[in-house]
């Protein structure tokens, strides 16, 4: 990964003004929608699709063009999606497909109520944004929100960003300083929360202890990574609990991989110990360049259909009828793994293909 720079020193944008930074100030809820005295209400779970990110920054060969990334933001957009990660201001030396974030997010139809975060590795990638969305003249930000990660492992962290587990937390106080100044939120992220590619089983409390030290610094939400998809549901647990005997429940996230096939198992699990934000991925897309072996993350498809008719409401926006539209979903993943030359990984969106599928064929066969 690039190595950071100096802390850097930046006027006051135009478009960090009152009106924006009161927008950008709002937190995903995490209320329960109001409902019929007679029905019990559910809780509120946020998705957030890391496709567009996290799915495709691992893609082999052809780097992918950036009008294909704009659709595929574009149409999960319109599929009710409110959190979407739409790329990363990372070197495209170290990580190719993530090149043309800026002309992806100059490009994508922004939707009233829809984040479109980007990752920002370090001071540099921060510096780059930031000179974009400075040049940016509409009266709307680009974007509102950056992510920013570091791993429970000094193996991996050392692999992925260069740099110890302390060095990455003092480069990452620096970032988000800045970035708070410039009236962005921040959400944070830890890698390799349950197992290690480099290092074997994840102690709970290094979890605890960088998690709690990314919120001080004023990360809003900290997403748990169980980056290499290993992590068994009681494994989850436990990595869960320890860490809320540190920081509140209410700005925790789960972020699974499949490898195992556990993800969606995992998800459920999150839920039961009080998490409410879920990252997931259109199509299972994913991977890390950083965890060899690692497949793609759980897909939203499988998330969206486990959680029908359960306890849980998926919140979404007016294009997805208040919640994630399924099936334009499965749709969307098909779509893009196709695009990508495979069929879709999502079990879900598998199943209802099929089903599609059948009931064409007896629709043409009635009709003959």
């Amino acid at each position: 990964m690039l190595s950071s720079c100096m802390p850097i020193r930046l006027p006051v944008s135009r478009w960090s003004h009152a009106g924006v930074r009161s927008t950008i100030a709002a937190k995903r809820t995490f209320a329960s929608p109001a409902g019929h005295a007679s029905q019990p209400q559910k809780s509120t779970v946020n998705i957030v699709e890391v496709g567009p990110r996290d799915g495709l920054q691992n893609e082999k060969g052809t780097i992918i063009p950036v009008d294909l990334k704009v659709e595929l933001i574009n149409r999960l957009g319109r599929a009710g999606v409110t959190n979407v990660e739409a790329g990363s201001f990372v070197s495209p030396k170290w990580v190719p497909q993530m090149a043309g974030t800026a002309e992806v997010l100059k490009g994508i139809d922004r939707l009233p109520g829809v984040h479109y975060a980007v990752l920002v590795p370090n001071e540099r990638g921060l510096q780059d944004l930031l000179a974009l969305l400075e040049s940016h003249t509409a009266s709307s930000p680009l974007t509102d929100e950056i992510s920013i990660f570091t791993a429970a492992t000094e193996s991996f962290c050392k692999r992925n960003l260069n740099c110890s587990v302390a060095e990455s937390l003092d480069n990452l106080k620096r970032v988000t300083r800045t970035a708070l100044d410039k009236g962005l939120r921040v959400r944070g992220y830890v890698s390799v929360v349950v197992a290690c590619p480099f290092e074997g089983k994840v102690d709970p409390r290094r979890v605890r202890d960088v998690t709690r030290e990314l919120l001080d610094m004023g990360c809003y939400e900290v997403s748990l990574g169980e980056t290499i998809g290993q992590g068994r549901p009681h494994e989850v647990a436990d990595m869960i609990e320890e860490v809320k005997k540190a920081v509140p429940v209410e700005k925790l996230a789960g972020h699974f991989h499949d490898t195992y096939g556990t993800g969606v198992a995992n998800v459920l699990t999150a839920l039961q110990h009080g998490i409410r934000t879920i990252d997931s991925s259109v199509g299972g897309l994913g991977g890390c360049p950083y965890a060899p072996g690692a497949t793609g993350n759980v897909a939203t498809e499988d998330v969206l259909y486990a959680l029908q008719d359960s306890p849980y409401h998926v919140h979404g926006s007016v294009q997805g009828g208040g919640t994630i539209d399924l099936e334009k979903m499965v749709d969307i993943g098909w779509w893009i793994s196709e695009k990508l030359g495979r069929e879709s990984v999502s079990r879900a969106g598998r199943a209802v293909r099929s089903k599609q599928n059948r009931e064409v064929k007896s629709s043409v066969s009635s009709k003959l």
